[in-house]
């Protein structure tokens, strides 16, 4: 816990304005993402061929829709980011798996590295000063 204040302080002490752009437009392309698979069903029934026979497989297919929705308007408003960071994590190291050793498609590879690779940093670095995370803190 003691761990958590130290990031949130430090985080605090250096926000960016840029940072905050960048959490809500990962926000924003997570829910958008959700919303294509939900209105897009035939692409996302042949981008999980691969895991559907595995056991759990039609679960993990609910939770990628209901994490990138949910998940996606709480990093927008930063609220409990890290949370919402954590549900996101599983979901972009498979699609990361996924395009690296399945057909290969490159921009989507690259894309799910770079957005993993971003949620790893909000992970550590939190909402910042710019959140609901930050504006509930200062109401206590």
């Amino acid at each position: 816990m003691e761990t958590v204040k130290n990031l949130n302080k430090w985080a605090n002490a250096h926000t960016y304005q840029w940072l905050d752009i960048l959490r809500i437009a990962v926000g924003v392309f997570l829910f958008t993402k959700g919303v294509s698979f939900l209105t897009n069903t035939q692409y996302y029934t042949d981008l999980i061929a691969p895991i559907k026979n595995l056991g759990g497989g039609m679960l993990f297919v609910h939770y990628i829709v209901a994490a990138h929705l949910v998940g996606g308007v709480m990093i927008v408003f930063g609220l409990l980011t890290r949370w919402a960071i954590v549900s996101q994590l599983p979901i972009l190291l498979a699609a990361f798996l996924i395009n690296f050793i399945g057909e290969m498609h490159v921009a989507n590879l690259i894309l799910s590295l770079s957005l993993f690779l971003v949620c790893v940093f909000f992970l550590f670095y939190g909402s910042g000063k710019h959140s609901a995370d930050y504006y509930f803190k200062m109401q206590q």
